[in-house]
């Protein structure tokens, strides 16, 4: 491919800021947490992991914890969201601003990869009193 000498019409997928997936086998995904996939391109909850993508969060509570890969679908929005800091070396404050943080859990980023067993989650944002505002793409 080269470079472009004139205008191109791109395709644009609606929704950018949304995406669905399959979840993955004996999984339950609660609204409002953060949602990962997992090396099938399967959500589920976050977890304490390596090679697993943050996604976003859960629009909705998705309980698969009977059903096969992909039995459920779960709606999951990218954008800033605010969830727990992890604690001493993990925790997260307004100095780390624009900084990697790390999926510790659902609910909670920490500032270390804990030795590299976690994946990345996103940026810092902000952070205020409700606690560590991540940036998810």
């Amino acid at each position: 491919m080269a470079a472009l000498t004139a205008d191109r019409y791109t395709l644009a997928h609606d929704g950018g800021d949304f995406r669905t997936l399959g979840v993955a086998a004996g999984k339950k995904i609660f609204a409002g947490s953060l949602v990962v996939a997992n090396a099938n391109g399967m959500a589920e909850p976050g977890l304490v992991a390596v090679g697993v993508g943050a996604l976003g969060r859960a629009e909705y509570q998705v309980d698969n914890t009977q059903g096969a890969d992909g039995a459920l679908t779960v709606k999951i929005r990218r954008g800033i969201f605010n969830f727990a800091s992890g604690a001493g070396t993990d925790a997260i404050t307004a100095a780390n601003i624009t900084q990697t943080v790390y999926v510790i859990d659902d609910q909670t980023v920490g500032l270390t990869n804990g030795t590299n067993t976690r994946s990345v989650a996103g940026r810092v944002f902000m952070v205020d009193a409700d606690g560590v505002w991540v940036e998810i793409l």
